[in-house]
Formats: structure tokens, sequence, C-alpha cells
């Protein structure tokens, strides 16, 4: 088998019904699985999930051991020569999973390649991309002067703001939000370090990747939806909590004790300055009197005017998405686009939403499914339309 991909979800069910779709079409000349490890989630899930999904294979979590452990649970009952590990909270193009294993093809040293992440309004993610933590990356980032100058090599150091967004390049760190790298690499190195329990532990492979003789390579050329946020709720005190011990599990793993005082005493810096900070929590969109284009086919769009049935809703229908650029009488106060894939491709919708980056609020919704989603950036809790 080709690929086994590996998702561990927690109480994300409609993003991750939304994900699955997009899944399934990026697999669908691949020989390929799909392995959700549920993390006992409490909204019902794998019930929800498992009828529609009848080929991919779930694991149902009775206690939450971690991101770390979830992932090696999916590794150890997988098939496929390469692994990708996903994010629940995330759409590929029909491409993406395609695009990732030629890559290997081409580079026998590649140990692990990531790609290009957006938020749900198109903005990339500097995550996506990023060097070991050292001292003065940390005090750089902490200080402001990152922010001032993100495209320098020195200043923004741990988001290597010299290597462009769209960029090939060998990078240091991938996200696990969308880690793909060969079986028998993972399985040399144990995959991930258990001792993480969210957050750190893509650090620490990629880590070991690198010093396994890999090289872990960033595809800035293929770009992926991912929500960031629906699945850990970042303006939650544990995040910081998680994060900061995580990096401090981390640097006492690797580095010289000399050196690794000083990094820990950075990162706890961080995580009082983090503490201070504000994060939106919640959407401020309302569930009446709301206008949507529903961009699509005539059954994807009917599937989504369902859902939408019980709202005090107006639409437009349009379909295809070249149309928003020809179309005149759209209401200026139209700022919910659903994209209704099935005919419409999610290559085109992502590419949509990187052309016209916040210029609207982007809904997901594959047709027959049933929910709609949404989730602008990370720091605001997403929006859900559900049968």
């Amino acid at each position: 088998m080709q690929l086994s991909i590996i998702i561990v979800n927690y109480n994300v069910k409609y993003f991750l019904e939304q994900c699955l779709y997009s899944v399934e079409a990026a697999c669908e000349k691949l020989q390929a699985e799909i392995i959700v490890v549920d993390n006992a989630s409490s909204d019902g899930s794998v019930e929800y999930l498992e009828p529609k999904f009848p080929r991919v294979k779930f694991i149902k979590n009775e206690v939450n051991p971690g991101f770390a452990k979830a992932n090696n649970t999916g590794l150890s009952i997988a098939a496929g020569d390469t692994i990708l590990f996903l994010n629940p909270d995330t759409i590929l193009a029909e491409n993406t999973i395609a695009g990732c294993l030629d890559f290997f093809e081409q580079y026998a040293d590649a140990g692990a390649v990531g790609v290009r992440l957006i938020d749900g309004g198109g903005n990339f993610l500097p995550e996506s991309k990023r060097a070991f933590p050292s001292v003065m990356a940390s005090f750089f980032k902490l200080s402001g002067m990152a922010s001032l100058f993100p495209r320098s090599a020195i200043f923004n150091q741990y988001a290597l703001g010299n290597v462009d967004e769209d960029a090939i390049a060998e990078v240091d760190v991938l996200v696990g939000a969308f880690l793909m790298a060969p079986k028998k690499i993972l399985l040399e190195l144990t995959g991930f370090d258990e001792n993480y329990f969210m957050y750190g532990e893509d650090i620490d492979l990629s880590y070991r990747i690198q010093r396994a003789g890999y090289k872990n390579f960033y595809l800035g050329n293929n770009a992926v939806i991912h929500f960031k946020g629906e699945s850990t709720q970042k303006d939650k005190p544990a995040y910081r909590k998680n994060f900061y011990e995580a990096m401090k599990i981390f640097v006492d793993k690797h580095y010289p004790k000399t050196s690794s005082v000083f990094l820990k005493a950075a990162i706890s810096l961080g995580s009082f300055i983090s503490s201070f900070k504000s994060r939106t929590v919640s959407s401020k969109q309302t569930t009446t009197n709301v206008n949507f284009i529903l961009a699509g086919d005539d059954t994807d769009a009917r599937s989504a005017e369902n859902i939408l049935s019980k709202l005090d809703y107006q639409f437009q229908k349009i379909n295809s998405l070249k149309d928003l650029d020809t179309t005149s009488n759209l209401k200026p106060q139209t700022s919910n686009l659903i994209f209704c894939t099935g005919q419409l491709s999610y290559a085109e919708c992502i590419s949509f939403v990187q052309k016209n980056k916040n210029k609207f609020d982007y809904y997901w919704h594959a047709g027959g499914s049933g929910s709609i989603a949404s989730s602008r950036a990370g720091n605001a809790t997403g929006k859900i339309y559900h049968v």
C-alpha cells in the first residue's frame, strides 16, 4: 500500500467530517488507507462519522492519551509505505498528497515533507516552516524584533523569515498538522516521543529525523487549509502550559545543560508574557439575517440549503467561482461564501481563498455532508451549521 493517513481527533466531528471528504478526494487515485484515532471525544465523533465513512478505520480510545501516543497507535497498525500525520481541522486539494509522494520519489534523502498551511481566511501560517529553538531566536521573537523584520534570516530565525512562503526548501522543523514521512524511517525512530502530551512532538521528531541523516523539506507550492485552533483551542491557559512544558522537555532532551539553562529561561519568560495576551474566543457571526453565496453544483448547493433551512437567511447561487467576478448583482453585505464541493474541486476553492485573502468568510460543505464549517483565523472559535 502506498500511504496511510493518520488523523487524531478530539471533539471536532464536523471539521473532521469536511476534512475526510477532502482526504478521500485526494486519495481517489492512490492506494491509501485512512485511520482516525479518537481521543475519548465527548461529542459523539465516532458514532456520527463511522456510518458516513465505511472505508475509514476508526480507533476509539476510552481515555485521552495525548497527541503523540494516539499517532503512534495509528502508526502501529498502518499498512502504508508512507505515513501522513494530519490534523482533523484541515482541507486538502485533490493533488496535495500526490504532489508530496512525487517529491519523495525525486529526493531519496527526504526524511519528511510538509506543506504551506493557510488559515481559513487564506493567511499564511508561519509555523509551516521553522528552525529549531535557540536563545537568540527566542530573544528576537519575545522582543518583537521578529515581527518588525519578518523577512530577516537573523531577527526572524525561528519562523525562517528568509524562506519565501511559496518556496521549496530544506528546513529544520515541520508542523505536525501535516507531516509526511516514510514508514521505515518512523519505525526506525520509534515514532513520536510519547513524553509529549501535546505540542513539541513535531519539533522533536523533526530533530531526530535530521540526526538520523535525513532532510526535512517544506513544499511551499502545495497549500492546505488549516483552520487552526479548532482542535487545540489556543485561547485556553492549558494550551500555554502544555506548549511551554513541551519546549522544556525538548531542550532538556536535546541541548547541552549550559545552553539549556538560558533557553529554558527564555521559554519561561515567553510563557509569562503570553499569559497577558488576550485572544478572541468566539466568532461574531450570528445565526439570523445571514446572507450567503452558495458556490457549486445545484445538487451540492441544495444539500447546503437543507442545513441552512432552519435559519433566517438569504442566499445567492453561483455555479462557478468565476461568476464572482462577473456577477454584478451580488449584494455588498454578502460576505459569507460557502464552497459546495463535489463538482466544485477543492483545488480551485483553495486557490480562490489564497487569491482573495479575507475577502469573504469562507465556509466548506461537501455535497451530502451533514455540516457546514468555517473558521477564519486561529484566534477565533469556528462557526458550524449542521443538521
